[in-house]
């Protein structure tokens, strides 16, 4: 990845170095100077980027995937979501997850928000959709994926949320703006 200007025109690069590039993220490290004169040091993480979907069954239940997270050495509960492929459009990257970790094809996919993760070191944006009309499909899960399917009803996920079982942020977010959506119909 290349060194971008930075947004705020105050701040100037004094120094750049690529630290990490690695197959799904890179780690670069700016030397900077603040409108004060000061200098700061910059970690930033690049990331491609991802999509996370909210797939909606006939009776208004949500499907979820129970996943195994090496970085955490558990199952968690999560809403079905990868990685942007170069050769993808958001769209078409998710309507491919929705497919391979649920089994189900949507017929409708709507694009809803887009959103930072953690804007402070990291660049990813995560692109949230609602998928309906869904139909069942074989799924076809990458190696080393360890999934089950779940589907809940949206109470159900806001009392999980409650709770702490679903604790991962897309979906906590996905969740709660599927909820907004609601509201105002």
């Amino acid at each position: 990845m290349t060194q971008r200007n930075p947004v705020n025109p105050e701040a100037k690069v004094l120094s750049h170095k690529e630290i990490y590039r690695g197959i799904v993220v890179g780690l670069d490290v700016d030397t900077i100077q603040l409108p004060s004169g000061r200098t700061a040091i910059r970690e930033i993480v690049h990331h491609p980027g991802g999509v996370v979907a909210i797939p909606v069954l006939g009776d208004g239940r949500l499907v979820l995937i129970r996943q195994f997270r090496y970085p955490l050495q558990k199952y968690i509960l999560e809403l079905p979501a990868g990685k942007l492929d170069m050769d993808l459009t958001p769209l078409e990257t998710v309507a491919r997850e929705i497919e391979e970790e649920t089994g189900y094809r949507a017929g409708t996919i709507t694009h809803e928000i887009s959103f930072c993760t953690s804007p402070g070191i990291i660049d990813e944006v995560i692109h949230l959709f609602i998928a309906r009309d869904l139909e069942p499909t074989p799924h076809s899960r990458e190696e080393g994926e360890h999934i089950s399917v779940e589907a809940y009803s949206l109470e159900d996920c806001l009392n999980m949320v409650r709770s702490g079982e679903i604790a991962d942020a897309k979906t906590i977010v996905g969740i709660l703006w599927f909820r907004l959506k609601l509201e105002t119909y």
